[in-house]
């Protein structure tokens, strides 16, 4: 397995809001998968997704917390 480059920039606030950005777009993405096995009549796998994305959204909603409190604390 590679491993992954490097970040050029060292910032809690970056990693922050890059690690929110991933959560929010999972969230969205499973919406597809859901639906997707809920078509091919997998019913199984469209509640595992469904769990994915309720833990998805609950960590994007905790990360935009976080942000909002460092971005007023730090004056950003």
């Amino acid at each position: 397995m590679s491993q992954l480059p490097v970040s050029p920039v060292k910032d809690k606030n970056y990693d922050l809001i890059t690690v929110l950005q991933r959560c929010l777009h999972a969230a969205w993405r499973l919406e597809t998968y859901m639906e997707d096995a809920r078509r091919e009549g997998d019913s199984h796998l469209a509640d595992w997704f469904d769990e994915l994305q309720d833990k998805n959204r609950e960590a994007g909603e905790v990360g935009k917390r976080l942000l909002a409190e460092r971005l007023t604390r730090e004056g950003g």
